[in-house]
């Protein structure tokens, strides 16, 4: 009993490896510059999962040519709307930290990365399906 009480402690004891590097690189941040730095990787990986999700969507609907070709203006368009939605979250691009300070880096990638991650869960639908049943599917494939 004593050894397994001894052992337990030891293992709670050891540091726990960050299973999510973003969370682990806010949780050191303690600077404009390092949170500037960590919302630039979050950034980087909503952008990732975005490009992987709209791939996936290509693929599976490749033989669909005519939705396929929709598809891709509609991203295009997406891609047209979120920087318009940027710049009208911040308008004055000619000096952003004066005009919304010192954190406006950090500001500026959450802001871009929530926007973008909400989009990569509009495009799940093509790739994962919904749920049957609904009665406007569109083009969106049924799960099975």
């Amino acid at each position: 009993m004593v050894q397994k009480t001894a052992l337990l402690l030891a293992c709670l004891s050891v540091p726990v490896i960050a299973a999510d590097p973003i969370q682990a690189c806010y949780d050191k941040a303690r600077t404009h510059s390092e949170l500037t730095h960590c919302s630039g990787l979050a950034r980087q990986e909503a952008d990732k999962e975005l490009n992987a999700v709209y791939q996936a969507v290509l693929k599976k609907h490749k033989a669909d040519r005519v939705f396929s070709e929709k598809f891709k203006v509609a991203q295009r368009a997406w891609l047209k709307w979120r920087d318009a939605e940027m710049d009208a979250i911040y308008p004055d691009s000619d000096q952003p930290q004066r005009s919304y300070g010192s954190s406006f880096s950090y500001c500026w990638g959450n802001q871009i990365e929530a926007i973008t991650r909400e989009r990569t869960k509009q495009l799940r639908k093509w790739a994962d399906g919904i749920e049957e049943g609904e009665l406007c599917v569109g083009s969106f494939p049924v799960r099975e």
